[in-house]
């Protein structure tokens, strides 16, 4: 079976060299091919883990000084940490402590079949939290992510004394689905759409997602960036396809209406305007008129994945908010 990715094996030269040593080797007076073999010392290999009250081994980084002021990524659907990797070099560059997990389901964390929504997914934020025991820190939430992140700040983070400040990434709240309150939003086939190829065919559906909308390189004129979209599709195939098709509403069905209004620290809403995932105006649009203290950065001709498109730009933006 063919994929996005090339496969390497041991080359015919490499063979024969290895076959003649060894006849070489038999062929010596006096000598016997020996039939002991001696032991490799034990392997073992361990990740940073924290267990849910729940029993959920969510997978997790820290890298940087632990005094250094935390920053903690949440990241989108369905990928995992890998996908903060540009923004936890920066700001670890800079002196901060970074921190990020790898949702359930999601990644490295445990392929558990329950808990797929977003007071699961904020109650484990927490756990990596109180095991890391971060005060003070900066949450960061891409999408999905910043779903977690507003449900994260408004019910354990405030509560608990333990945020600084939130920013919303091209982030889904606060609601993505259409209603008769949300007139505005999605409908529901699109959502029906992605829980049929996340079920029938989801390592394709994950390649269509990443070669096109989501970084926007289905737009005339754009460069296709094909290791970005090998690595989205990469993270994806790490996690459990029942998460995947039980966050799809857990992102779309989820009201945080009264999250965004319970959040008192300064938070960061970050959108492009060329967002064919997450649009503007059913989210960022929406959000910042809810949040008591938020200010709006909007990005003309950004995509959703504008994080990875455009570091250079939204890096030195999020470290301005962070000093500010």
């Amino acid at each position: 079976m063919t994929g996005p990715f090339p496969t390497s094996s041991v080359s015919r030269r490499d063979a024969l060299i290895g076959g003649a040593s060894l006849a070489a080797t038999a062929m010596l007076p006096g000598m016997a091919l020996s039939t002991t073999t001696t032991p490799h010392p034990k392997r073992t290999h361990t990740m940073a883990t924290v267990k849910t009250s729940d029993g959920v081994e969510i997978f997790y980084k820290d890298w940087g000084p632990k005094n250094a002021q935390p920053i903690m990524f949440h990241h989108g659907w369905p990928l995992s940490s890998d996908d903060w990797d540009s923004q936890m070099l920066f700001f670890l560059h800079n002196g901060y402590r970074v921190v990020a997990h790898d949702r359930r389901g999601h990644g490295r964390s445990a392929q558990v079949s329950d808990g797929h929504d977003m007071d699961h997914y904020a109650a484990d934020a927490f756990a990596v939290v109180e095991a890391l025991d971060l005060k003070n820190a900066v949450h960061i939430g891409h999408s999905t992510g910043g779903g977690e992140v507003a449900r994260y700040v408004a019910r354990h983070g405030e509560p608990s004394g333990r945020v600084a400040k939130a920013v919303l990434v091209s982030a889904v709240p606060p609601l993505m689905l259409k209603t008769e309150a949300n007139p505005e939003g999605l409908p529901l086939e699109v959502f029906d759409g992605f829980r049929k190829g996340t079920a029938e065919n989801r390592a394709q559906t994950f390649l269509d997602v990443a070669s096109g909308p989501f970084y926007g390189f289905n737009r005339e004129g754009a460069t296709v960036h094909r290791g970005v979209v090998q690595n989205w599709w990469r993270q994806g195939m790490m996690g459990s396809a029942k998460a995947h098709y039980d966050g799809i509403k857990a992102f779309s069905e989820t009201d945080q209406t009264e999250d965004l209004k319970a959040i008192s620290v300064p938070t960061l809403v970050m959108h492009g305007d060329d967002d064919q995932i997450v649009p503007i105006a059913d989210s960022a649009l929406k959000s910042i008129k809810l949040l008591k203290n938020g200010t709006l950065k909007a990005y003309e001709g950004f995509p959703h994945g504008m994080l990875t498109t455009h570091g250079a730009v939204l890096n030195p933006d999020l470290l301005a908010f962070v000093k500010s």
